[in-house]
């Protein structure tokens, strides 16, 4: 899979002026989880000048929201910032007991231009829905889980766009279903089975086969302040 630049002409005022596209050069991972399941990471998918423009619109423009959300029998603010587009006639999202109201595409039409960026590197994808989450500080996060809604099939592509500031994120193997193994053994094989990312500025990490089957990811809490991250979760909703 080759990726693509998109260079920017100039950045202000408009987030989409016109572009020319060449071959990107940079460093494009390819981490192969086992039992099918696979992350790919391209820490240059876009041009600073392009990223820094879209980062300026998502900020800007978007309708962030904070909603309340419900897990293990309590209620608290979700640790970040959200919002929520999809194409007219999906199965609605629901998570932690919050049903987000799907804005359309046409609302905020730098966002099918990201789209369209995105489909460009990664033939035969077919993404209709798009989460985005604004962490805007340090101990803003998202907890260890799996994107394993029925909505998205078996076997989800799931392709993620970084804007602002780097940000860890995890991937740790979901414990097996068979009988408990000592506690030192277990504790040598979750170091094993735990991968480290560093989402830079304009990069895009895809997690695909059984990735969301097997695995759990997160973005955790960072020990500095630090500044807005913005992310952009495109998935694809089976009809």
């Amino acid at each position: 899979m080759a990726s693509r630049l998109l260079l920017l002409e100039a950045r202000k005022p408009n987030p989409n002026p016109e572009t020319k596209c060449s071959e990107n050069q940079g460093k494009r991972s390819v981490t192969h989880l086992g039992g099918g399941s696979e992350v790919i990471y391209s820490p240059r998918f876009l041009s600073s000048e392009r990223a820094w423009a879209w980062f300026d619109y998502l900020e800007k423009e978007i309708p962030w929201t904070r909603p309340l959300i419900h897990v293990f029998g309590r209620s608290y603010p979700q640790p970040r910032d959200t919002c929520y587009v999809a194409s007219e006639g999906l199965t609605d999202l629901k998570y932690s007991g919050y049903q987000p109201h799907a804005y359309t595409w046409d609302e905020y039409p730098v966002l099918r231009d990201i789209l369209e960026a995105v489909h460009e590197v990664l033939p035969g994808s077919r993404f209709n829905s798009l989460l985005l989450n604004r962490y805007k500080c340090g101990s803003d996060y998202v907890a260890w889980h799996s994107d394993n809604e029925k909505l998205y099939g078996p076997t989800p592509e799931i392709a993620s766009v970084s804007f602002g500031c780097e940000r860890k994120f995890l991937l740790k193997k979901k414990p097996a279903k068979k009988e408990e193994e000592p506690s030192k053994k277990r504790s040598k094989v979750a170091l094993r089975n735990v991968h480290s990312f560093l989402l830079k500025h304009g990069s895009l990490l895809v997690m695909s086969g059984h990735t969301q089957r097997d695995w759990l990811h997160s973005v955790p809490k960072h020990s500095k302040p630090g500044s807005v991250r913005i992310n952009l979760t495109f998935r694809q909703i089976l009809l």
